[in-house]
């Protein structure tokens, strides 16, 4: 950005589910100048807007080719599937791969989990979307395995979910092209590794503190007392010797006439 006749300006992706709603607070209270915007981009095409610079950092998930990207990864999600709420799956707190066995799973064209073997019998037909296999679900059709947070981001009244063990889990993670670690890539790293506005790094440098006034030296003060206090002496000394001068004139005897 050096250089550049443009106002900086920071272009940040993000997957649904991910909520970059905190560090975007954190960005604005710390670098006012410098607007922030947001674009919500699929799993599948969020490595391919960092490559084409469409952004300039984004959440994602794994796993992706990294051979030019940097990736700094950040949580796992906890896998859950999604069923009715008069399910029989409900009344356990958790459940196995093993119990859904015989169900029909949706297996969805945008499944950010990275299965070797989706779980349950497959469908007739895998939806297009997340959102469109949730719809399934609510009309009976079958379950879905997704990312916790994909679950809470299509929730509805009528479906519930629960945690599965022994299925592969969502990581998400934090990205930018390798060639184009700026200093307000820099600055948006520290903000997500949680560093203070203080901190050597993941910020820009700050102005110059102002030097400090020199003191005088003690011993030239010790030497040279203040004029107006000397002269403070002085009159204490003046006056207290013509009161003394007036009390001796007091006290002697009168002349009898």
């Amino acid at each position: 950005m050096t250089g550049s006749e443009t106002s900086p300006s920071f272009r940040l992706a993000y997957v649904p589910g991910v909520t970059p709603t905190k560090w975007v607070r954190i960005w604005n209270e710390r670098l006012p100048d410098v607007p922030l915007t947001l674009a919500q981009v699929s799993a599948a095409e969020a490595a391919g807007v960092l490559r084409g610079g469409g952004a300039d950092a984004g959440f994602l998930r794994l796993p992706i080719d990294r051979a030019d990207l940097s990736v700094i990864p950040l949580y796992t999600e906890t896998t859950v599937v999604v069923v009715p709420k008069d399910h029989i799956v409900t009344a356990v707190d958790e459940v196995s791969v093993e119990d859904l066995a015989d169900d029909i799973v949706l297996h969805p064209l945008d499944d950010t989990l990275d299965w070797e073997r989706p779980p349950g019998r497959p469908a007739a037909e895998r939806p297009a979307t997340t959102a469109d296999a949730v719809e399934l679900v609510a009309a009976g059709v079958g379950l879905l395995v997704v990312p916790q947070s994909l679950a809470r981001l299509h929730h509805r009244r009528d479906l519930t979910y629960r945690p599965v063990t022994g299925v592969p889990q969502s990581r998400v993670a934090l990205s930018w092209r390798e060639d184009a670690t700026t200093d307000l890539v820099e600055d948006f790293i520290g903000i997500v590794r949680g560093r203070t506005v203080n901190s050597s790094r993941g910020r820009r440098p700050s102005a110059p503190a102002e030097p400090k006034r020199e003191r005088p030296d003690k011993g030239d003060a010790r030497r040279k007392p203040p004029a107006g206090k000397s002269a403070g002496k002085g009159a204490r000394s003046g006056s207290g010797a013509s009161r003394g001068g007036r009390r001796g004139k007091r006290g002697g005897p009168r002349r009898r006439s």
